[in-house]
Protein backbone atom coordinates (compact mmCIF):
# COMPACT_ATOMS: atom_id res chain seq x y z
CA UNK A 1 0.00 0.00 0.00
CA UNK A 2 1.27 3.51 -0.74
CA UNK A 3 2.28 6.05 1.87
CA UNK A 4 1.00 8.74 -0.63
CA UNK A 5 -1.54 10.75 1.25
CA UNK A 6 -5.13 11.36 0.55
CA UNK A 7 -5.07 14.90 0.03
CA UNK A 8 -8.18 16.99 0.65
CA UNK A 9 -9.21 19.97 -1.30
CA UNK A 10 -10.50 21.78 1.14
CA UNK A 11 -8.90 24.07 3.61
CA UNK A 12 -10.47 22.45 6.41
CA UNK A 13 -11.19 18.55 5.48
CA UNK A 14 -14.74 17.26 6.59
CA UNK A 15 -14.10 13.80 8.56
CA UNK A 16 -17.06 11.72 9.91
CA UNK A 17 -16.45 9.28 12.85
CA UNK A 18 -19.01 6.28 13.11
CA UNK A 19 -19.38 4.69 16.39
CA UNK A 20 -21.02 4.84 19.56
CA UNK A 21 -21.36 7.39 22.00
CA UNK A 22 -20.44 8.09 25.61
CA UNK A 23 -22.51 10.31 27.30
CA UNK A 24 -19.87 11.46 29.68
CA UNK A 25 -17.31 12.70 26.58
CA UNK A 26 -14.36 10.83 26.96
CA UNK A 27 -14.51 7.78 24.36
CA UNK A 28 -16.46 7.15 21.44
CA UNK A 29 -18.46 9.72 19.38
CA UNK A 30 -17.64 12.27 21.78
CA UNK A 31 -13.73 11.43 21.67
CA UNK A 32 -13.88 11.60 17.95
CA UNK A 33 -15.15 14.86 17.63
CA UNK A 34 -12.94 16.41 20.14
CA UNK A 35 -9.75 14.66 18.07
CA UNK A 36 -10.78 16.01 15.39
CA UNK A 37 -11.52 19.81 16.52
CA UNK A 38 -7.86 18.89 18.06
CA UNK A 39 -6.34 18.61 14.17
CA UNK A 40 -8.09 21.33 12.47
CA UNK A 41 -10.54 19.22 10.59
CA UNK A 42 -13.99 19.48 10.52
CA UNK A 43 -15.89 16.51 12.28
CA UNK A 44 -19.30 14.81 11.73
CA UNK A 45 -20.83 11.91 13.07
CA UNK A 46 -23.14 9.06 12.96
CA UNK A 47 -24.35 7.38 15.75
CA UNK A 48 -24.21 3.23 15.50
CA UNK A 49 -25.35 2.60 19.32
CA UNK A 50 -26.49 5.00 22.24
CA UNK A 51 -24.09 3.89 25.50
CA UNK A 52 -25.65 4.65 28.60
CA UNK A 53 -22.04 4.71 30.29
CA UNK A 54 -19.69 6.94 32.18
CA UNK A 55 -15.72 6.47 33.96
CA UNK A 56 -16.66 3.66 35.92
CA UNK A 57 -18.53 1.31 33.21
CA UNK A 58 -21.52 0.85 30.90
CA UNK A 59 -24.85 0.43 31.88
CA UNK A 60 -27.13 0.07 28.92
CA UNK A 61 -26.93 -0.02 25.28
CA UNK A 62 -29.61 1.11 23.38
CA UNK A 63 -29.36 -0.01 19.03
CA UNK A 64 -31.40 2.02 17.02
CA UNK A 65 -33.34 0.49 13.61
CA UNK A 66 -30.54 -0.59 10.92
CA UNK A 67 -33.08 1.51 8.45
CA UNK A 68 -32.12 4.50 10.63
CA UNK A 69 -28.24 4.03 10.81
CA UNK A 70 -28.36 3.89 6.72
CA UNK A 71 -30.80 7.03 7.00
CA UNK A 72 -27.98 9.05 8.88
CA UNK A 73 -25.38 7.70 6.42
CA UNK A 74 -26.84 8.82 3.45
CA UNK A 75 -27.62 12.33 4.79
CA UNK A 76 -24.07 12.75 5.16
CA UNK A 77 -22.48 11.37 1.97
CA UNK A 78 -25.69 12.84 0.22
CA UNK A 79 -24.81 16.04 1.37
CA UNK A 80 -21.43 16.12 2.33
CA UNK A 81 -18.31 15.48 0.18
CA UNK A 82 -16.03 13.07 3.11
CA UNK A 83 -12.56 13.30 2.49
CA UNK A 84 -11.86 10.31 5.44
CA UNK A 85 -14.01 8.39 7.87
CA UNK A 86 -13.41 6.56 11.04
CA UNK A 87 -15.22 3.38 11.99
CA UNK A 88 -14.99 2.91 16.29
CA UNK A 89 -18.07 1.21 17.72
CA UNK A 90 -19.69 -1.56 15.19
CA UNK A 91 -21.66 -3.91 17.64
CA UNK A 92 -23.16 -6.58 15.81
CA UNK A 93 -23.18 -7.89 12.59
CA UNK A 94 -26.18 -6.03 11.41
CA UNK A 95 -24.80 -2.61 12.26
CA UNK A 96 -21.55 -3.97 10.15
CA UNK A 97 -23.07 -5.01 6.98
CA UNK A 98 -25.50 -1.85 6.65
CA UNK A 99 -21.99 -0.03 6.90
CA UNK A 100 -20.38 -1.97 4.41
CA UNK A 101 -23.45 -2.02 2.58
CA UNK A 102 -23.60 1.58 2.44
CA UNK A 103 -19.77 2.44 1.57
CA UNK A 104 -20.17 -0.27 -1.32
CA UNK A 105 -23.10 1.68 -2.71
CA UNK A 106 -21.46 5.49 -2.31
CA UNK A 107 -18.09 5.06 -2.95
CA UNK A 108 -17.18 1.52 -4.13
CA UNK A 109 -13.45 1.10 -4.43
CA UNK A 110 -13.07 4.90 -4.79
CA UNK A 111 -13.54 5.69 -1.60
CA UNK A 112 -12.03 8.34 1.04
CA UNK A 113 -9.51 7.46 3.57
CA UNK A 114 -11.28 4.66 5.96
CA UNK A 115 -9.61 4.26 9.29
CA UNK A 116 -11.08 1.02 11.32
CA UNK A 117 -10.46 1.03 15.12
CA UNK A 118 -11.78 -2.24 15.24
CA UNK A 119 -13.55 -2.39 18.90
CA UNK A 120 -13.88 -6.39 19.64
CA UNK A 121 -11.75 -6.70 23.25
CA UNK A 122 -12.10 -4.32 25.79
CA UNK A 123 -9.02 -3.21 28.29
CA UNK A 124 -10.04 -6.18 30.24
CA UNK A 125 -10.02 -8.82 27.94
CA UNK A 126 -13.55 -9.15 27.95
CA UNK A 127 -15.06 -9.92 24.36
CA UNK A 128 -17.57 -7.22 22.97
CA UNK A 129 -18.58 -9.10 20.01
CA UNK A 130 -20.44 -12.38 19.52
CA UNK A 131 -18.59 -14.43 16.50
CA UNK A 132 -20.78 -14.01 14.07
CA UNK A 133 -19.81 -10.34 14.52
CA UNK A 134 -16.12 -10.71 15.06
CA UNK A 135 -16.16 -12.49 11.61
CA UNK A 136 -18.10 -9.37 9.86
CA UNK A 137 -15.63 -7.31 10.91
CA UNK A 138 -12.81 -8.93 10.32
CA UNK A 139 -13.85 -9.11 6.57
CA UNK A 140 -14.42 -5.55 6.89
CA UNK A 141 -10.84 -4.41 7.52
CA UNK A 142 -10.30 -5.45 3.66
CA UNK A 143 -12.26 -1.99 2.65
CA UNK A 144 -9.67 0.16 5.40
CA UNK A 145 -6.31 1.69 4.54
CA UNK A 146 -5.60 2.25 8.52
CA UNK A 147 -6.74 -0.26 11.66
CA UNK A 148 -5.98 0.67 14.94
CA UNK A 149 -6.53 -2.56 17.36
CA UNK A 150 -5.09 -2.98 20.72
CA UNK A 151 -3.07 -6.04 20.99
CA UNK A 152 -5.95 -8.48 22.79
CA UNK A 153 -7.49 -7.04 19.29
CA UNK A 154 -4.36 -7.77 16.79
CA UNK A 155 -4.06 -11.06 18.59
CA UNK A 156 -7.71 -12.08 17.34
CA UNK A 157 -7.78 -10.76 14.17
CA UNK A 158 -4.41 -12.50 13.63
CA UNK A 159 -5.50 -15.89 15.35
CA UNK A 160 -2.77 -15.62 18.01
CA UNK A 161 -2.28 -15.37 21.64
CA UNK A 162 -1.95 -11.54 22.47
CA UNK A 163 1.45 -10.77 22.39
CA UNK A 164 3.83 -10.23 25.24
CA UNK A 165 6.70 -8.03 23.53
CA UNK A 166 7.37 -5.60 20.70
CA UNK A 167 8.50 -8.03 18.37
CA UNK A 168 5.59 -10.55 18.86
CA UNK A 169 3.53 -7.29 18.20
CA UNK A 170 5.10 -6.51 14.89
CA UNK A 171 4.80 -10.30 13.50
CA UNK A 172 1.22 -10.11 14.37
CA UNK A 173 0.59 -6.74 12.29
CA UNK A 174 2.78 -7.81 9.28
CA UNK A 175 0.27 -10.92 9.21
CA UNK A 176 -2.70 -9.02 9.24
CA UNK A 177 -1.30 -6.31 6.98
CA UNK A 178 -0.48 -8.87 4.66
CA UNK A 179 -3.67 -10.62 4.75
CA UNK A 180 -6.14 -7.41 4.70
CA UNK A 181 -3.90 -5.24 2.21
CA UNK A 182 -4.03 -2.60 4.95
CA UNK A 183 -1.70 -0.41 7.35
CA UNK A 184 -1.73 -1.40 10.93
CA UNK A 185 -0.50 0.71 14.03
CA UNK A 186 0.55 -1.37 16.27
CA UNK A 187 -0.14 -0.21 19.41
CA UNK A 188 2.20 -0.73 22.45
CA UNK A 189 0.01 0.20 25.13
CA UNK A 190 -0.90 -3.06 26.87
CA UNK A 191 2.28 -4.30 26.95
CA UNK A 192 4.75 -3.72 30.65
CA UNK A 193 7.77 -2.01 29.45
CA UNK A 194 8.44 1.34 30.53
CA UNK A 195 8.48 2.42 27.34
CA UNK A 196 5.21 2.34 25.04
CA UNK A 197 6.19 1.57 21.26
CA UNK A 198 3.73 2.14 18.48
CA UNK A 199 4.79 0.96 15.48
CA UNK A 200 3.43 1.47 11.75
CA UNK A 201 3.16 -1.64 9.82
CA UNK A 202 2.68 -1.77 5.96
CA UNK A 203 1.58 -4.95 3.76
CA UNK A 204 4.18 -6.36 1.26
CA UNK A 205 3.80 -5.93 -2.33
CA UNK A 206 5.84 -8.17 -4.80
CA UNK A 207 7.28 -9.49 -1.65
CA UNK A 208 9.34 -6.45 -0.40
CA UNK A 209 8.07 -4.76 2.67
CA UNK A 210 7.97 -1.04 3.19
CA UNK A 211 10.22 -0.59 6.58
CA UNK A 212 8.03 -0.38 9.78
CA UNK A 213 7.74 2.64 11.47
CA UNK A 214 7.93 3.21 15.02
CA UNK A 215 7.88 5.81 18.02
CA UNK A 216 8.71 5.39 21.36
CA UNK A 217 7.22 7.52 24.66
CA UNK A 218 7.87 6.83 28.24
CA UNK A 219 4.40 5.24 29.96
CA UNK A 220 2.59 7.41 31.21
CA UNK A 221 1.46 6.27 34.97
CA UNK A 222 -2.27 7.66 35.16
CA UNK A 223 -6.00 5.83 36.13
CA UNK A 224 -7.14 8.48 33.11
CA UNK A 225 -6.91 6.52 30.11
CA UNK A 226 -10.71 6.29 28.75
CA UNK A 227 -11.06 6.39 25.58
CA UNK A 228 -7.38 6.49 24.28
CA UNK A 229 -7.82 4.31 21.05
CA UNK A 230 -10.52 6.20 19.96
CA UNK A 231 -8.54 9.34 20.24
CA UNK A 232 -5.84 8.23 18.85
CA UNK A 233 -7.11 6.38 15.72
CA UNK A 234 -9.67 9.87 15.29
CA UNK A 235 -6.80 11.66 15.19
CA UNK A 236 -5.01 9.72 12.75
CA UNK A 237 -7.96 10.02 10.18
CA UNK A 238 -7.96 14.10 10.60
CA UNK A 239 -4.21 13.79 9.73
CA UNK A 240 -4.61 11.61 6.73
CA UNK A 241 -7.64 14.18 5.08
CA UNK A 242 -5.15 17.01 5.73
CA UNK A 243 -2.56 15.39 3.50
CA UNK A 244 0.20 13.57 5.54
CA UNK A 245 1.82 10.35 5.23
CA UNK A 246 0.96 7.77 8.17
CA UNK A 247 4.48 8.50 9.32
CA UNK A 248 4.16 11.81 9.38
CA UNK A 249 0.71 11.38 11.54
CA UNK A 250 2.51 9.48 14.06
CA UNK A 251 4.81 11.71 14.59
CA UNK A 252 1.90 13.99 15.72
CA UNK A 253 0.30 12.02 17.20
CA UNK A 254 2.50 10.31 19.62
CA UNK A 255 3.55 13.24 21.45
CA UNK A 256 -0.12 15.16 21.44
CA UNK A 257 -1.52 11.85 23.32
CA UNK A 258 1.59 11.71 25.90
CA UNK A 259 0.33 15.43 26.48
CA UNK A 260 -3.06 14.46 26.56
CA UNK A 261 -2.15 11.37 29.06
CA UNK A 262 -0.03 13.41 31.00
CA UNK A 263 -2.22 16.41 31.43
CA UNK A 264 -5.14 14.65 32.51
CA UNK A 265 -4.97 15.13 35.84
CA UNK A 266 -6.32 18.66 34.85
CA UNK A 267 -9.50 17.31 34.45
CA UNK A 268 -12.29 16.52 37.39
CA UNK A 269 -14.47 14.37 34.75
CA UNK A 270 -15.82 11.24 37.37
CA UNK A 271 -14.63 8.55 40.39
CA UNK A 272 -13.39 5.97 37.60
CA UNK A 273 -11.01 5.85 34.58
CA UNK A 274 -11.48 9.55 33.76
CA UNK A 275 -10.44 10.72 29.90
CA UNK A 276 -7.49 12.32 28.59
CA UNK A 277 -7.16 15.77 27.79
CA UNK A 278 -7.52 16.21 24.31
CA UNK A 279 -6.49 19.97 23.87
CA UNK A 280 -3.69 19.80 26.32
CA UNK A 281 -1.51 21.73 23.90
CA UNK A 282 -3.84 24.51 24.26
CA UNK A 283 -4.61 25.01 27.70
CA UNK A 284 -3.17 26.70 30.38
CA UNK A 285 -4.44 25.35 33.36
CA UNK A 286 -5.04 28.05 35.32
CA UNK A 287 -8.12 30.32 36.86
CA UNK A 288 -8.73 33.98 35.61
CA UNK A 289 -7.45 36.22 38.03
CA UNK A 290 -10.69 37.93 40.02
CA UNK A 291 -10.97 41.71 38.68
CA UNK A 292 -13.01 44.37 40.27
Amino acid sequence: MSQTPHISPRTVPNVLSIAGTDPTGGAGIQADLKSFAAFSTYGMCVITALVAQNTQGVRQIHIPPLEFLRAQLDAVSDDVAVDAVKTGMLGTTGIIETVEQWWDDTYGAAGPVLVVDPVMVATSGDRLLEAEAEEALIRFLDRADLITPNAPELALIAGAPPADSDAELVRQAEQVADTHDVVVLAKGGHLTDDDVVDTLVFPACDGARPAAYSLASPRVQTRNTHGTGCSVSAAFTALRARGFTWNAALDEVKPWVTAALEQSEHLEVGEGHGPIHHFAEYSKHSSPCASG
